[in-house]
């Protein structure tokens, strides 16, 4: 599919038929193919399904848009492939024969002495950058040199990418890395914005963002993967001119099937379990029944109020409710009915200015034990 090099050689002048129209690509990575989030809920078979189907839809949209390349930023696969994912996957990259792939491995599926990934087969089109050095691969007919390397290891701290040469040619060069924080090198973005590269294709970090200048970008990672993953998720498609190799387009793409949704509702002592559950509902309709959500309660409700927190878990797909709201307690009528007693003592205790959330939680769960210890003795 291209020729494979650790050290690219000087680029010849691309002709006129390769100077006629962009190079286009599509900019994809952390898939984690294999896994199965909210594998506790009753949606998880659901979502480890919706990571396949997902790319699949990214796949289908690489072929109508006719893109020259699929970089694939690492993380295609969850964990260690076996051969049957392997099989899988290449059947997809199959189904788009004109398309160049271009994957590295990430920590999460990085090569290991008995991968499967070493004595696989892939498709004609599909070139893995396996090796744990910057190497590169360079289409002639696209005029393209894409860079990058594979993990062998779970951590990479070395900030690998700081000395990175680029050879000064007529080539459009790409580079694809894996990674961003400090286990997981380290990249200092302020000089590979300076680099030469037409695009630099980044993955690790699951949410999509462009960095800096926007020559460079997060896809992040195409279906959300935990709770904490909210916003948008999907894909890139950019295209670079073949002239002035510089990016002249770079689109996100929405795909995934939902979204996390975090939510706070704030409840009053006038709040029951009725009007809580109704508002609730309320807001899943209007946001999509599809998605999943995590609610936080907050604000004063009445001491004797209890929600029924599973009882909505039940209904819809939310994943978690937090319960941040406080009894509405008047602790100074408190502490004058029952200066003399237990209760007295307790809110003399531990009531001070400046209280932290622990601090309010065991001063309301206190108070609330006692005050009902004394209503059954009563």
């Amino acid at each position: 599919p291209g020729t494979l090099s650790a050290n690219a050689p000087g680029g010849g002048t691309p002709t006129i038929n390769q100077q006629e129209a962009d190079m286009k690509f599509v900019h994809t990575g952390d898939i984690h193919w294999g896994m199965c989030p909210d594998a506790s809920k009753p949606w998880g078979k659901e979502r480890a399904q919706a990571i396949k189907d997902t790319f699949r839809i990214i796949i289908e949209h690489t072929k109508e848009m006719d893109a020259d390349c699929l970089f694939i930023s690492g993380d295609l696969f969850h964990r260690q492939p076996l051969m049957k994912d392997l099989k899988e996957v290449n059947y997809l990259f199959s189904s788009i024969p004109s398309t160049k792939v271009i994957i590295i491995a990430g920590n999460h599926d990085r090569i290991r002495d008995n991968s499967a990934l070493l004595s696989f087969t892939w498709s004609p089109n599909v070139t893995f950058l396996m090796d744990e050095n910057l190497t590169s691969v360079y289409f002639e007919d696209i005029n393209t040199e894409v860079h990058g390397f594979s993990y062998h290891r779970t951590e990479i701290k070395e900030p690998l990418l700081d000395d990175i040469q680029v050879p000064l040619n007529s080539r459009i060069q790409i580079l694809m890395a894996h990674g961003g924080d400090a286990s997981h090198l380290p990249i200092n973005f302020n000089s590979l914005e300076l680099s030469p590269f037409s695009y630099i294709a980044l993955g690790h970090i699951h949410k999509p963002h462009i960095v800096g200048e926007g020559k460079m970008a997060y896809c992040g990672s195409p279906e959300p993967l935990d709770l904490t993953e909210t916003g948008a998720h999907g894909y890139y498609a950019g295209e670079v001119h073949p002239l002035t190799r510089k990016l002249t387009s770079l689109q996100f793409i929405p795909a995934a099937s939902l979204q996390y949704i975090p939510l706070a509702v704030n409840v009053s002592k006038d709040t029951t379990n009725g009007e809580l559950s109704d508002r609730i509902a309320r807001e899943i309709e209007n946001r999509g029944q599809q998605n999943i959500y995590r609610f936080r309660l907050k604000g004063m409700r009445d001491p004797d109020i209890e929600f029924d927190l599973e009882q909505l878990s039940s209904r819809f797909r939310i994943a978690e409710i937090l319960d941040d709201s406080e009894p509405q307690y008047d602790f100074s009528a408190l502490f004058a009915e029952h200066s003399s007693d237990m209760i007295g003592f307790f809110i003399q205790a531990l009531q001070k200015e400046n209280m932290s959330p622990v601090e309010k939680k065991a001063l309301y769960y206190g108070v609330n034990a006692l005050l009902r210890t004394t209503d059954e003795r009563s």
